[in-house]
């Protein structure tokens, strides 16, 4: 018999988002962690998924807040199957843990019933499947969570979809790569090399927030909304996994795309000022004419007239407004056109400003600390004498 499911991790709800300075921006993220639930929903039900199971952090901390708690329930009562969850390292169980606190427990049976928490290394039967869930009852675990499975008498027999559940490192992958994780690298490691891969048919990871297959049975998610840039051209987050197993037989694994929020990283050099054109129409790509929908890691360099130095400021304080981050790393240097610099060392009217400009210029050309100031002086000084001043 195949068992259709729904196979994500690392909803990471209640994510604090600090590196979004708007208040009003921060809490739209946040609230985002909750939305995509929705959309997971509507995936279950055009899917014909049977259940769905998140590979650990379902929150972003073992210490919630009530309002994330609830928002979290509301959201996973309204999926209308069974949600078996593991705690993950952020998320973790043990004595004391959320997953033990009354409100917690009052929620889960008011908003969602349908709701299973998986804190014994046992397994559990849904519908046609089998789950065995190694759960996380600390942060940090120094021993492999899915010892447990390695005896094959521990599945048993039957006919049912076998499928492991589990939170961490592989021995070849996994969250010691993402630089925005702490802890050791030698933490929570599950080796999977020495789990008797005939007695089970599929193994759903979270940890890492890229989908990646690891092995032929063996696959992380990635979170479902994105909640960081990019880690390299093989990064792949924002996906819920489609998976499609059975008893001893070929699964099938179909990632669906369930993020809203774009997060970017670019990165630009300016030859001279003609680039500022086509630098704005690369980020036209990148993000249209949306607003409040997507996150820009920027890194500039190269350099550009004192002009279009204007020109691009404005550019990028409408991107500020517009988008909910702008990660800017701003490497370029001003560096005046050869009119930009006779505007202001040419000026028989005004002999002053032409001999400050003239002073300028030369100090702006040489190699110590005092060549940047020099060359904001001079496009402040330009900014007050030259017009027309340039506009977006």
């Amino acid at each position: 018999m195949t068992t259709t499911f729904l196979h994500t991790a690392d909803w990471q709800l209640g994510k604090p988002f600090a590196g979004i300075e708007d208040v009003q921006k921060r809490s739209l993220a946040q609230q985002e962690r909750i939305e995509v639930i929705h959309r997971l929903g509507a995936i279950a039900a055009e899917k014909k998924a049977e259940f769905i199971i998140v590979a650990g952090d379902l929150f972003d901390s073992p210490t919630a807040s009530k309002a994330t708690v609830s928002g979290a329930c509301s959201a996973i009562g309204k999926l209308k199957i069974p949600a078996l969850v593991i705690p993950g390292n952020h998320d973790h169980g043990g004595p004391g843990s959320l997953w033990e606190q009354e409100f917690f427990r009052r929620e889960q049976s008011n908003l969602a019933p349908n709701l299973r928490i998986l804190l014994k290394p046992e397994p559990v039967e849904v519908g046609s499947a089998i789950i065995f869930p190694c759960p996380l009852l600390r942060r940090a675990e120094s021993s492999d969570t899915s010892e447990w499975l390695r005896s094959p008498a521990i599945f048993g027999d039957g006919a049912k979809t076998r499928i492991i559940l589990a939170h961490g490192s592989t021995q070849s992958f996994g969250s010691q790569l993402d630089d925005d994780e702490g802890g050791a690298a030698t933490a929570n490691q599950i080796d999977l090399s020495r789990l008797p891969g005939e007695a089970f048919d599929y193994i759903a990871l979270g940890d890492w927030h890229g989908t990646k297959q690891i092995n032929p049975k063996a696959w992380f998610s990635g979170t479902p909304e994105l909640d960081r840039f990019p880690k390299g051209a093989e990064y792949d987050s924002g996906n819920v996994l489609v998976v499609e197993a059975a008893r001893s037989a070929t699964h099938k694994v179909a990632p669906v795309r369930c993020a809203r929020f774009g997060w970017h990283d670019f990165s630009f050099d300016f030859a001279d000022d003609s680039g500022l054109a086509q630098f704005q129409e690369r980020i036209a790509s990148l993000v249209g004419q949306r607003a409040g929908e997507d996150l820009l890691r920027l890194e500039l360099s190269g350099s550009i007239g004192m002009d279009a130095s204007t020109l691009l400021e404005q550019f990028l304080e409408s991107l500020e407004a517009r988008l909910l981050r702008v990660k800017l790393i701003n490497r370029s240097v001003v560096a005046p056109t050869e009119q930009e610099i006779q505007a202001l060392t040419q000026r028989a009217g005004d002999p002053l400003v032409a001999r400050v400009a003239t002073e300028l210029v030369t100090r702006s050309a040489a190699t110590d600390e005092s060549a940047a100031v020099a060359r904001v002086a001079l496009r402040l000084l330009h900014a007050a004498c030259v017009q027309p001043k340039p506009t977006l």
